[in-house]
């Protein structure tokens, strides 16, 4: 099984399931897994009443364009947090039958010993990769954006620095400057906030969308966003 010392490149010469959230560290991660390897799919883990995905709170709708802008199949689980692994474990079997050998991941600080993804890798019997473990979170947002990639931000938490006037904003390098002169990780890394992205150098076309009504939730505001199709 891969160990730490090749995460970073597990997916090199394998075919490969991607975990996939439709922000920028998964999407940056299966780049750089698609240079390396062949991907057969997209993982997305959906809240229990499978409206939303439960990483980012996307609606399938995106999620769906996503994956057909990126020309990839969508394996997705309505699950609550009681059975959230054993219906991961479920789309990790589905997508090992159909070829796959390893999961990437877009995590960047997942601690060597005690890794959720390396257990239920290990488990399954497959791989696992990460291409952005243990960057530097400002490399990755550059790297990130100097590719070509448009992603908006979609999620706040306002007790950590950021605003609802962020919701909608575009991730560029003069604002990645902004937020971190304002404290908050160039990646989001603490939980300040999460992105979706619309376009990129994968995205055989960009995604276009509307902008719902904030929603807010305790220390959380969110950006809904629809598919125009």
């Amino acid at each position: 099984m891969t160990g730490t010392s090749d995460w970073r490149t597990g997916a090199d010469g394998h075919k490969f399931i991607a975990s996939f959230s439709g922000g920028k560290d998964s999407t940056l991660a299966l780049y750089k897994a698609m240079k390396a390897g062949e991907a057969v799919g997209l993982i997305v883990m959906l809240e229990e009443e499978g409206d939303r995905s439960r990483s980012h709170g996307l609606p399938p709708a995106l999620l769906q364009a996503q994956a057909d802008s990126i020309g990839f199949p969508l394996y997705t689980a309505a699950s609550s947090w009681a059975d959230y692994e054993d219906n991961f474990m479920r789309l990790l079997a589905t997508a090992k039958s159909q070829g796959a050998e390893v999961l990437v991941t877009g995590d960047l600080d997942m601690p060597a010993h005690g890794c959720w993804h390396d257990k239920v890798t290990r488990n399954a019997g497959l791989k696992l990769g990460m291409p952005l473990w243990e960057m530097n979170h400002r490399d990755v947002v550059e790297e990130f954006i100097h590719l070509g990639f448009i992603t908006i931000i979609v999620t706040v938490n306002v007790s950590l620095g950021m605003k609802e006037d962020d919701l909608g904003r575009v991730l560029t390098l003069d604002y990645v400057k902004e937020l971190e002169a304002r404290g908050i990780d160039p990646c989001g890394e603490g939980g300040e906030f999460h992105t979706a992205v619309i376009d990129g150098p994968i995205f055989s076309k960009p995604l276009s969308v509307s902008k719902g009504e904030i929603i807010r939730n305790g220390d959380y505001a969110f950006l809904p966003l629809e598919l125009v199709t």
